[in-house]
């Protein structure tokens, strides 16, 4: 059994958007490690009836991330968790990082966490998606820690 080196929180003294960003950067770096280093097919195995997988998760995200931030059209959330075959899992991860490095480019230009960012899709201000994009990466950053435990052990962030 291995355990991954957990990273750690923001600080408890961060302002509000120091503290959002931070936790959802942590998370982000959460889930990233736990695809980061598994082999095909293994990455791309699924680990439940549904189909759910490790890349599947990752390239969900970047759908994610894309939609909320980047006010990208996502024609099919459904296929959103399924990799094609010919997408690596190193490339499924880079693409993944790029979007996190848009999407925070564009909150970093955020001066109102009440205000929407520009050309979003929802009319959300930046302080729900923020608060949205924690609860929905933490939540797959859960399924990526069983789903990762059951390939080969592997445990912590």
């Amino acid at each position: 059994m291995t355990t991954v080196t957990d990273h750690k929180p923001p600080g408890i003294t961060a302002d509000e958007k120091a503290t959002l960003q931070g936790f959802l950067d942590y998370l982000r770096d959460a889930i990233a490690a736990k695809a980061e280093g598994v082999p095909e097919p293994q990455v791309r195995t699924p680990g439940v009836p549904s189909g759910t997988n490790l890349l599947g998760l990752i390239k969900h995200l970047t759908a994610v991330e894309r939609f909320y931030f980047l006010g990208e059209e996502v024609r099919s959330w459904p296929a959103t968790f399924h990799p094609t075959a010919d997408e690596t899992a190193e490339a499924v991860l880079a693409g993944y990082r790029a979007a996190v490095a848009d999407a925070n480019a564009v909150i970093d230009a955020c001066d109102d966490l009440t205000q929407p960012p520009p050309g979003a899709r929802k009319p959300a201000s930046m302080r729900w998606l923020l608060t949205h994009l924690i609860e929905e990466t933490g939540r797959h950053a859960g399924h990526a820690d069983i789903l990762r435990e059951q390939l080969d052990g592997t445990t912590g962030r």
